[in-house]
């Protein structure tokens, strides 16, 4: 007997969580040895030749499949690739070359919030009432998680690069709901070369030494970065997206920094400071308030057609 939908819906969110709270972690890892663009276009390079087999092996692309790539869907993914796959990536990694990977998941804990603001500027959710207050109070966390990290010595130009971060992934999530791009995977694998080739185009520009890693730290983190980190957690998230709102979608950047904490002290050594721990529960507490405290169904929205 078939499980109903809303299961495999969940544990599709469920698996999004936990893949996105090691991210940050593998992130760093890498970041150890290759430079920021180049590291990310090395991943999304590898990530594209697995996917690619994925693809054709299960002839998600062909005419006679379940769901096939139709001309109304190639906007939406060129759209994905850029925003999702390149300005998403060029913040993140930026922000993760200096900044701790707790850090990373705290400010990009803001996407359930900057997600429902966003929503409600494209008209296709509602404001909530509770959203300015929820606002007021994560902006409030950030401001401490900012002066905590200052006084670390996290360069500013790092965590305005993580808030970058954070909106580019809510403007993905929301533009992805209004204009589906088909096929999960398919959608993916259409989309990750083109921030692959955007990224090394700005490695190149940048003056990055392209160099092939030889740590055995950095491949371990590549191979998560593109087996989970790309194609099963974005693969994953566009599933989801197309079963519930955008914003409920966005509700796994609260738990993911939980993930993140604990592995980033398991693994690399990070200290969580007092400051750190008010500056982080403000921002949790703002984004609940904002987005769960008056949750819109998870139901799926009628499809526009693309423009």
């Amino acid at each position: 007997m078939r499980r109903p939908p809303d299961r495999l819906v969940l544990a599709a969110f469920i698996v999004t969580i936990f893949v996105g709270g090691a991210n940050s972690i593998a992130v760093r890892f890498s970041l150890r040895e290759l430079t920021p663009f180049w590291g990310a276009s090395f991943r999304f390079f590898i990530a594209t030749a697995v996917v690619a087999a994925l693809v054709l092996v299960t002839r998600r692309i062909q005419q006679g499949s379940r769901r096939p790539l139709q001309r109304r869907h190639l906007l939406p993914i060129l759209g994905y690739g850029l925003l999702n796959f390149w300005l998403t990536y060029v913040f993140l990694y930026t922000g993760l070359r200096d900044a701790p990977a707790a850090t990373a998941a705290v400010i990009t804990g803001l996407a359930p919030l900057l997600t429902l603001l966003f929503a409600v500027a494209h008209r296709i959710e509602r404001f909530r009432s509770l959203a300015l207050v929820g606002a007021i109070t994560a902006s409030t966390g950030i401001a401490v998680v900012f002066a905590n990290q200052l006084s670390l010595d996290v360069p500013p130009i790092a965590l305005l690069a993580l808030i970058g971060a954070a909106a580019c992934l809510a403007e993905t999530g929301v533009l992805m709901k209004r204009y589906s791009p088909g096929d999960p995977l398919t959608a993916v694998a259409l989309a990750i070369p083109i921030g692959a080739v955007c990224l090394l185009g700005l490695a190149i520009a940048t003056g990055e030494p392209l160099i092939i890693p030889t740590r055995l730290e950095t491949w371990l983190a590549n191979a998560y970065l593109v087996v989970f980190g790309t194609i099963v957690g974005f693969s994953f998230n566009l599933y989801v997206l197309s079963h519930w709102t955008a914003s409920a979608n966005s509700y796994g950047y609260i738990l993911s920094p939980l993930v993140t904490v604990v592995l980033g002290g398991l693994l690399l050594g990070e200290i969580v400071s007092p400051a750190f721990l008010l500056g982080g529960t403000l921002v949790a507490a703002g984004v609940y308030v904002a987005t769960l405290a008056q949750p819109a169904p998870p139901t799926q929205l009628p499809e526009e057609p693309t423009p």
